[in-house]
């Protein structure tokens, strides 16, 4: 096996980053040609932040010693990792309408009026904001109801069929990055469908689950904790406590955490049987 930090420094004539060797386990399984998950679970998964190896700007030194190994050591082995680039003008889901189409099922705006009373395969499905952690609960869980909501991303095909679904009864549940920002796209999901209790949208990331989370996997960060202001007095508390502490938590952080609570979370909505 290569030792990549070696090669570096060798070649290079500069020291290899700190905490440049927790990538070793991830060039292991590139070079072994596994299948990965999205970019941001790779660098979550590595100790980093989730945008660190897709983003030249989060953490430079770790970035461009990702890129260098990867162009130089591993040249003959393309990374083969599943997409995390699912945002558009359009709606994405998987096991949610009843079609044989391959999923996710990705819809278009010409389609929003069709499948607006489509047939339904299910009454509940749990929206997932970062594009990677649904591509990657997907693969894991091929069965389970997942709406991808696309971080930043309110395109007016989503919005309408989110409304729509809502409209003929589905219950939905909401998981997001619980940072600053991350709490503002929550709160236009909530006005988005405010028929939808806040307690309900996010039952599973309450303020009390959500301090806990934030004492056990959180990362200091001044920008991402700012304090902001929101209407929704549960999403407000949860805003505070991010601010309190100074710490945020991403999505690809608590993988675990949600293949604990989703299950759950689907049993309790789903139809009950007839005795």
């Amino acid at each position: 096996m290569t030792d990549f930090l070696t090669a570096y420094q060798h070649t290079t004539h500069r020291p290899a980053p700190p905490d440049a060797n927790r990538l070793a386990p991830l060039f292991a399984q590139i070079a072994a040609d596994h299948l990965l998950p999205p970019r941001g679970q790779q660098a979550v998964d590595a100790g980093f932040t989730a945008h660190t190896l897709s983003d030249a700007h989060e953490n430079p030194p770790i970035y461009h010693y990702y890129q260098w190994v990867l162009a130089n050591c591993l040249a003959e082995h393309p990374v083969h990792e599943l997409s995390a680039q699912l945002v558009g003008n359009s709606f994405v889901c998987v096991n949610l309408f009843q079609t044989d189409l391959p999923q996710p099922l990705t819809l278009n705006p010409w389609q929003v009026s069709a499948m607006a009373d489509f047939p339904l395969m299910t009454n509940c499905a749990v929206m997932i904001e970062n594009n990677g952690v649904f591509a990657w609960l997907h693969h894991r869980h091929p069965n389970w109801p997942l709406i991808d909501q696309a971080g930043n991303d309110f395109n007016s095909t989503a919005n309408r069929l989110l409304q729509r679904l809502v409209h003929r009864g589905v219950a939905v549940t909401y998981l997001g990055d619980l940072d600053s920002p991350g709490i503002q796209i929550a709160e236009r999901v909530q006005r988005l469908i405010p028929q939808v209790p806040a307690d309900e949208l996010f039952a599973l990331q309450l303020p009390q689950r959500v301090f806990a989370w934030l004492v056990q996997y959180g990362k200091p960060d001044a920008k991402r904790t700012k304090q902001q202001t929101v209407q929704t007095p549960l999403l407000q508390e949860t805003l505070t406590s991010i601010h309190t502490l100074g710490k945020f938590v991403e999505q690809e952080q608590l993988i675990a955490a949600y293949e604990d609570l989703i299950p759950a979370w689907l049993a309790q909505h789903a139809p009950k049987s007839e005795s």
